[in-house]
């Protein structure tokens, strides 16, 4: 008898360990917003924030208008048939270095793997901006999140 009160005490006790640990997952997940968009970083931000949310609308208008823009339909395209893939990434936005009306945001980029030997691991890399009639656009970011050939020349 005096066991079995030892027993479900240890039970009770793994039981509200189980309930915090869930508790706690779910409320400190830290929802991401959109900033405000009249930096090169809040564009980036916004631009990285709209791919996973898959609003290719939006980040769409974040890319720059330069020769050999694609169309919107291509742009989209390139996310949805996996050319482009930015679930297999995901970053953090640094600081931004501005001169005149180009700028460079510092990017450290994290790569998933598959397997479960492998450490997710960031690398440098950066965002290319430019000044518009005053609003920041994008004219490059890392493969993951940009298509290889955008703004090339079409042969």
């Amino acid at each position: 008898m005096k066991q079995d009160k030892f027993l479900i005490g240890i039970l009770i006790g793994i039981g509200a360990l189980v309930v915090l640990a869930l508790t706690l997952f779910f409320t400190r997940q830290g929802k991401v917003e959109y900033m405000v968009d009249d930096t090169p970083e809040g564009v980036t931000h916004n631009y990285l924030l709209a791919l996973v949310n898959k609003d290719y609308q939006k980040a769409y208008g974040y890319l720059a208008d330069l020769d050999n823009k694609p169309t919107y339909e291509e742009f989209r395209q390139s996310f949805l048939s996996g050319n482009t893939n930015p679930d297999s990434a995901g970053a953090d936005v640094g600081a931004a270095q501005i001169d005149q009306d180009v700028a460079s945001v510092e990017l450290t980029v994290y790569y998933s793997y598959n397997d479960p030997f492998s450490a997710n691991t960031g690398s440098s890399d950066r965002a290319s901006l430019i000044l518009q009639d005053g609003v920041w656009k994008i004219t490059y970011m890392p493969y993951s999140f940009w298509g290889y050939d955008w703004y090339q020349m079409k042969p």
